[in-house]
């Protein structure tokens, strides 16, 4: 059974970094898709990035050059590593593995498996 479980959350004031990891158990990192998913108050879950094979996107144009997604197969990790954050960046963010197919990876109902989420707090 695939289990996910996210760290790294925390807080920080606009413009700190935080590295998020998560922890894949049962993931064949060849052929499953993994990715970062992201829900603030009051707001849709969002598609940030996600690995697919070799393949990297990320989907929310916000974090592009600030975001960097990663991962250690080895170890079977998956990081976030955010740089410049700013309050808008502040949300819960979810680790997911194994699309399932539909609208694309970057929609927030397309993978199978999700983690419990790691709270983000970016205090201006």
């Amino acid at each position: 059974q695939v289990q996910l479980m996210e760290s790294g959350g925390g807080s920080t004031q606009a413009g700190g970094s935080l590295r998020l990891s998560c922890a894949a158990s049962n993931v064949n990192h060849k052929t499953t898709s993994i990715g970062w998913f992201r829900q603030a108050p009051g707001k849709e879950r969002e598609g940030v990035a996600y690995i697919s094979g070799d393949n990297i996107r990320y989907c929310a144009d916000s974090v592009k050059g600030r975001f960097t997604i990663s991962r250690d197969i080895e170890k079977s990790i998956l990081y976030l590593q955010m740089n410049s954050l700013k309050p808008e960046d502040t949300a819960m963010y979810y680790c997911a593995a194994f699309y399932r197919g539909g609208k694309g990876p970057c929609a927030s109902d397309s993978f199978e498996y999700w983690g419990q989420g790691t709270q983000v707090t970016v205090s201006s």
